[in-house]
């Protein structure tokens, strides 16, 4: 659920949290082992907010929340919406004037430098074969008001630890 300014956690920067979501950004799990999966495109842990988000917009529609609280868009998400967002057909519940885009980052220890970078969709196939596992966080985003709310996470990779090369170091072969 969206969290206003005034009530957000001490220490955060803001745009550092994913709204909805009470873990941290990368998605990290302490005790999480990956393990072999069947169809490694398939989403599997899947959260979605549509209730939190339901909330959210009932609270604006009757007054208990001022439209800049839940319109605070970072630059760096409403610039990731221009070049990598996704059209929707749904409008935007604040200002209900522009369509909202969808923007999918993907976070995890196994995509590397990549992680929490915006992507399309359609690489989320390809990225799932080639990874162990990666947490997928979809955000809507209207760029008009900057409204944005979290509307799903789920995790993808084929679940198989990458092999290391048995090749001692600093030892050369002739």
């Amino acid at each position: 659920m969206a969290v206003p300014r005034s009530q957000s956690r001490p220490g955060t920067v803001r745009g550092s949290l994913v709204r909805g979501d009470s873990r941290s950004v990368n998605g990290s799990r302490s005790g999480s082992t990956a393990e072999p999966v069947a169809d490694p495109s398939k989403p599997r842990s899947v959260l979605d907010y549509a209730l939190q988000r339901r909330t959210a917009i009932r609270t604006l529609y009757s007054g208990g929340a001022l439209t800049s609280e839940f319109c605070d868009a970072d630059p760096y998400l409403m610039r990731a919406a221009r070049f990598h967002g996704e059209p929707t057909d749904d409008s935007c519940p604040a200002c209900r004037v522009q369509t909202l885009v969808h923007v999918t980052y993907a976070f995890g220890d196994a995509l590397g430098p990549s992680s929490g970078g915006a992507l399309a969709s359609a690489q989320l196939p390809e990225l799932a074969r080639e990874h162990a596992e990666f947490r997928v966080y979809v955000v809507e985003v209207c760029q008009g008001c900057e409204w944005n709310f979290l509307v799903m996470a789920f995790t993808l990779g084929h679940g198989a630890p990458r092999q290391r090369s048995r090749r001692s170091r600093g030892v050369m072969e002739p």
